[in-house]
């Protein structure tokens, strides 16, 4: 059983924008909702890159803060960053540790606060 294809399918499937990074804030990873929400800012292309060029001054002396703030301890996992009340939504930063405890990177969350309005067990096309 390949675990990591479990995992990949968790973040594929996640409706919410999600940007994996490294320690050296290259971009390793946009799940299907990143690419499509930041498609004017070059999409997949963006994997490889660094999250440093796709922010200010300010937000980039923030985005290190944070990282700095994770290697300080190992309880230091998740912050939040940002509130978007036009889009109903919370922003956060959150440490990827190893099977040690190690630091290995950081992902941008994304909660939306809008209560869904579906129903429930709504099993579209049958």
């Amino acid at each position: 059983m390949n675990l990591s294809a479990y995992f990949k399918s968790v973040i594929d499937m996640d409706r919410c924008a999600v940007v994996i990074c490294n320690l050296e804030h290259r971009i390793i990873y946009m799940n299907p909702a990143a690419c499509a929400r930041y498609e004017k800012r070059g999409g997949a292309g963006l994997v490889g890159k660094s999250l440093l060029d796709c922010h200010n001054a300010v937000s980039c002396d923030k985005i290190q803060k944070v990282l700095d703030w994770f290697r300080h301890s190992g309880e230091h996992n998740i912050i939040y960053t940002s509130r978007n009340e036009k889009e109903n939504k919370d922003v956060y930063m959150v440490a990827l540790r190893d099977e040690n405890g190690e630091l290995i990177g950081y992902y941008e969350k994304h909660e939306y606060r809008t209560a869904e309005e579906g129903s429930l067990y709504d099993f579209q096309g049958e």
